[in-house]
């Protein structure tokens, strides 16, 4: 059909409506057809829309095979190559085609600044940042709205606020989009001072003005002000209780952020995948089973599509709050399990001291060809040492830079200090802290002097505790560990000397807990 089009009225302005159609309903070899069929009919609009038509769909060595047979090129031609190898994350050409574009005596446009200076601001040629921006004052690009945000973008990740704000004085007209971007660089590099200055000097604010504050603060740990805020906006989305709700979550006061969801609802607010993943993050925290079913079947009702994120959440809170067998049915329930959810789903067998079934889950894993990561590999080396399975946990952990290419870090070193200590093999224990790489943290010495305990090994245990004093003094489990062995081998005399020892330190017993602990 598109050909009988084409060679009823071959004019060069329906050749190109008909590629741009085809490029833009994704019929890419239609598109091309209609271009190698017309040599006669093209126009450089023509060679721009097929050439866009590659990029959009990343095949950029076709796009530049293209670009290189083009008769003239214009900015539209430079503008879309350098978007497609940004794209595709390839700065080192776009710095390449940037240059060649300026050889070639083609004037930047702000469009164009903007992808290199996006592009530039995350790779290694951050330094050319300084540069770029001399340029666009030379061309007398930097009072616009559009160039100033990406510059100050791009100061933001290079930490100068200074040339935030540079940029943003340079700005001739600054509307609500430059001020957003002038506080979020402040908030982002923890220039909160900074940030409320700017914040009240808006001359107008929208809601992502709110957000951004909020965000902002919620970033900076000052959760108290950015409820405040909060509370203060005249406008909300679900964006701006979003933000809300997973600044309560990360930062452990869950209780805050489930109160504010169940307002959330209550308001007539839809939560979308990131909210209802912090809620059921925030009831995992909680413990707190009911509530976090509650969110599950509401979520079923409604039929919204579970991504990925949200599916790996919800076996986490079923494992976190008790039920495994609800969290591997949860499992069992995604389509396609990506490595979030097998890290979830291993870390809760771990977690509730079914190593086996971890480790079954761990091969299956690798059977469908999803390569581990750090964090399953302490899932592992954990499930191993709950489960008091030493050479299992010998076997993974020698495998990890091998097979998995994965470098052991401190985690995995505390694991299997964890895992000797509770088998009784204390001496393998000390000896793997004194050879590993890292200088050994409270996590290593409290799973040592916990496996002191559970062992009686005083002579080990005053050791550790000795090593624990120096990086954490007067921590009570250390004083609570060694009287107990030594009341156990009758030393009572010592007892009553420790805990006058801990008294006047002011250590204070707290809530139990492992000194190993699973990341989520």
């Amino acid at each position: 059909m598109l050909r009988a089009q084409v060679r009823g009225f071959c004019s060069v302005n329906n050749l190109n409506r008909l590629i741009n159609e085809s490029v833009r309903n994704g019929r890419l070899m239609d598109a091309r057809k209609l271009f190698d069929e017309n040599p006669k009919g093209r126009d450089i609009v023509t060679w721009n829309s097929i050439i866009s038509g590659y990029v959009k769909n990343e095949q950029i060595h076709i796009a530049q095979e293209l670009f290189d047979e083009m008769p003239e090129r214009d900015v539209v031609s430079w503008n879309t190559m350098l978007k497609g190898f940004q794209r595709i994350n390839d700065i080192e050409k776009l710095v390449s085609y940037f240059k060649q574009m300026s050889m070639n005596g083609l004037k930047p446009t702000e469009f164009t600044i903007a992808i290199v200076v996006t592009a530039v601001s995350n790779a290694e040629f951050r330094i050319l940042i300084q540069q770029i921006h001399t340029r666009v004052v030379n061309l007398g690009l930097n009072s616009s709205v559009f160039v100033g945000s990406a510059l100050m973008k791009s100061y933001m990740s290079m930490g100068c606020p200074v040339a935030i704000y540079r940029v943003f004085e340079e700005i001739l007209i600054k509307d609500v989009t430059s001020w957003n971007a002038l506080l979020f660089g402040y908030m982002n590099l923890g220039c909160v001072d900074q940030g409320r200055r700017a914040f009240e000097m808006m001359p107008e604010r929208n809601v992502v003005s709110w957000t951004t504050m909020v965000n902002g603060l919620v970033n900076n740990k000052k959760l108290d002000e950015a409820r405040f805020y909060f509370d203060e906006m005249p406008e909300k989305n679900v964006v701006s209780w979003t933000v809300m709700i997973s600044g309560y979550e990360r930062n452990d006061q869950f209780l805050e952020a489930l109160e504010l969801f169940v307002l959330m609802r209550r308001l007539g607010y839809c939560p979308n995948q990131i909210t209802l993943s912090s809620a059921l993050s925030a009831c995992a925290g909680f413990s707190t089973l009911v509530f976090g079913m509650q969110i599950h079947t509401s979520l079923i009702k409604s039929g919204q599509p579970v991504d990925i994120i949200l599916s790996s959440t919800l076996v986490d809170m079923y494992a976190k709050c008790g039920d495994i067998s609800a969290a591997n049915t949860a499992f069992e329930s995604i389509p396609e399990e990506k490595l979030g959810s097998w890290n979830s789903i291993i870390g809760g067998f771990a977690g509730h001291g079914l190593g086996v079934k971890a480790l079954e889950k761990f091969e299956s894993m690798k059977n469908v060809g999803v390569r581990p990561d750090e964090i399953t590999l302490v899932h592992v080396l954990s499930a191993c040492a709950r489960g008091g399975l030493t050479d299992e946990g010998e076997m993974h952990f020698e495998k990890m830079e091998r097979e998995y290419a994965v470098k052991p870090g401190i985690q995995h070193f505390a694991c299997m200090v964890d895992l000797y200590g509770r088998v009784g093999q204390l001496e393998k224990a000390v000896e793997l802290i004194r050879t590993m790489p890292y200088e050994p943290d409270v996590v290593i010495w409290g799973a040592l002097l916990g496996a002191c305990g559970l062992h009686s090994s005083l002579e080990v245990g005053l050791f550790a505790a000795e090593e624990m004093h120096k990086l954490e003094q007067a921590h009570p489990a250390v004083y609570s560990l060694l009287t107990k062995i030594q009341g156990e081998k009758g030393m009572w005399n010592q007892v009553t000397e420790l805990r006058n020892m801990m008294k006047q330190s002011g250590a204070r017993k707290q809530k139990a807990g492992s000194w190993i602990e699973s990341p989520t």
